[in-house]
């Protein structure tokens, strides 16, 4: 499966996205804003990534606001389906790889997959 999870509203997520010249690849495109994150597709990034809290953006906005701060997975999960700005982005799959999150290393990983 060859799928990325984003926001069409964020640059960082454009960039990467022209950078991995995904729209010229047979990639499934997903706005996670105007198409919720279903807990079954949730559940599948889970199993690659190993964690709820391994997906969770604490840079969002939202998460300086929180109090209490998330501190299990059911918390990290239900927080993330709740708001989409809770999902670290993009989140990527390449096969049975998953690239989560905008890192340089993590962008140059992805890139070597494509390859």
């Amino acid at each position: 499966m060859n799928k990325i999870y984003y926001l069409s509203t964020c640059d960082t997520c454009k960039r990467i996205i022209d950078e991995l010249g995904l729209k010229a690849r047979k990639f499934e495109f997903q706005d996670i804003k105007t198409e919720k994150i279903t807990a079954a597709q949730l559940e599948a990034m889970k199993k690659a990534a190993g964690s709820y809290e391994a997906l969770f953006s604490r840079v969002a906005l939202k998460y300086k606001t929180l109090d209490p701060k998330p501190s299990t997975e059911q918390e990290y999960k239900k927080l993330i389906l709740e708001e989409y700005t809770f999902l670290k982005r993009p989140v990527i799959f390449i096969a049975d790889a998953i690239f989560i999150g905008n890192s340089k290393k993590n962008i140059e990983e992805a890139k070597a997959a494509l390859a």
